[in-house]
C-alpha cells in the first residue's frame, strides 16, 4: 500500500471517529453525512485508481447527497 492511500484511509477514519465521538444524539443529516462521506470516498477512489483527489471528491459529494438524503428521513 502506498503512502497516498494510507493516509487517505487514516484520515478518513480519524473522521469517523471524531464524528462518533459527538455528545448528543446525531441528527439524519449528519448520520447521512457521515455515511455518504465514507461511501463516496471508498466510491471515488475505486473509480480513480487510488487517487487522493478522486477520493476527496467522492467524499465530498457522497457527503452532501448522504446530508440531503438525511434530511428527508423522519
Amino acid at each position: 500500500m502506498n503512502m497516498q492511500k494510507l493516509s487517505s484511509r487514516i484520515a478518513l477514519i480519524a473522521l469517523c471517529a471524531g464524528l462518533s465521538a459527538c455528545a448528543t444524539q446525531p441528527t439524519n443529516s449528519q448520520i447521512g453525512a457521515a455515511t455518504g462521506a465514507v461511501v463516496g470516498g471508498v466510491v471515488g477512489s475505486a473509480l480513480t485508481a487510488g487517487s487522493t483527489v478522486g477520493t476527496v471528491v467522492g467524499a465530498g459529494a457522497g457527503a452532501a447527497a448522504g446530508y440531503e438524503i438525511g434530511k428527508r428521513i423522519k
